[in-house]
């Protein structure tokens, strides 16, 4: 996948109506996990991304692997996207189901392995909501019930 259409696909899933906030949004969410996660496992991670998105993991990020929970990550994400801190959370997950899907399953598990997942740790879990959902696609039928919606 290149990045026209990374970008493309995440624009559709968040239903953004240009590509300048697509790409904040996904620039806000790898730099802070970037930032997060050890320099190799960002790496590893982003190696399989387009070569544009690589960077948000990598180059953009002067520090990898600080220590900070899930609601600091909001708050990162929400400051550098210029968003509230619940639409940013729904974006990262969005975005890190996107991720899972161009990613090789061990640099994945890798990334899952860095976050604590548990309720008295750091819980990371929520950044794996839709991915846990079965993906995208899943996890917005179950939201919507599936079917023709209501105007």
């Amino acid at each position: 996948m290149n990045f026209d259409e990374f970008t493309g696909q995440i624009q559709h899933r968040l239903e953004f109506s240009g590509t300048g906030e697509t790409v904040r949004a996904i620039r806000a969410t790898l730099m802070t996990l970037g930032q997060r996660i050890p320099e190799g496992a960002a790496n590893d991670l982003a190696a399989s991304l387009p070569m544009e998105i690589q960077w948000y993991m990598t180059g953009a990020v002067y520090e990898h692997g600080q220590r900070f929970d899930w609601k600091e990550c909001i708050s990162r994400v929400s400051e550098i996207e210029q968003t509230d801190p619940a639409d940013a959370a729904y974006h990262a997950r969005v975005i890190i189901d996107l991720v899972h899907t161009q990613v090789p399953e061990s640099d994945f598990q890798q990334l899952r392995d860095q976050l604590p997942e548990s309720q008295d740790d750091e819980n990371w879990r929520k950044l794996f909501e839709v991915v846990d959902a079965g993906g995208w696609g899943e996890a917005e039928e179950a939201q919507t019930g599936g079917g023709p919606q209501p105007s």
